[in-house]
């Protein structure tokens, strides 16, 4: 009931704010994800110290799937069903076909 996922274009410290926001929760899949995303949390701390970031690893079986590996398979007319949950399966392949219309 208290989490949201939501889309904006300013910075994230601003939105969180507008908000009423006091933890980022980030999904690491990779080491090398760890090292951007320490960067991109120190510099929001530098920004809005009230704010705590929290880190969340994935399951092992998910830990190599990319967003954007994802949607080129289903923008190609692959199963991406055991990728994603239905929903975003669904609104993938509505663009997907949308796409082969234009």
């Amino acid at each position: 009931k208290n989490v949201s996922v939501d889309c904006f274009s300013c910075l994230l410290v601003d939105h969180a704010h507008d908000r009423g926001v006091t933890t980022i929760v980030r999904g690491l899949r990779a080491f090398s994800d760890f090292e951007y995303e320490f960067q991109m949390a120190l510099m929001n701390r530098q920004m809005a110290s009230d704010l705590e970031t929290v880190f969340f690893m994935p399951r092992e079986e998910f830990s190599y799937v990319s967003s954007s590996v994802v949607r080129e398979i289903a923008l190609m007319g692959g199963d991406v069903g055991r990728f994603v949950p239905a929903a975003v399966k669904t609104a993938l392949e509505k663009k997907a076909a949308a796409m082969g219309d234009a």
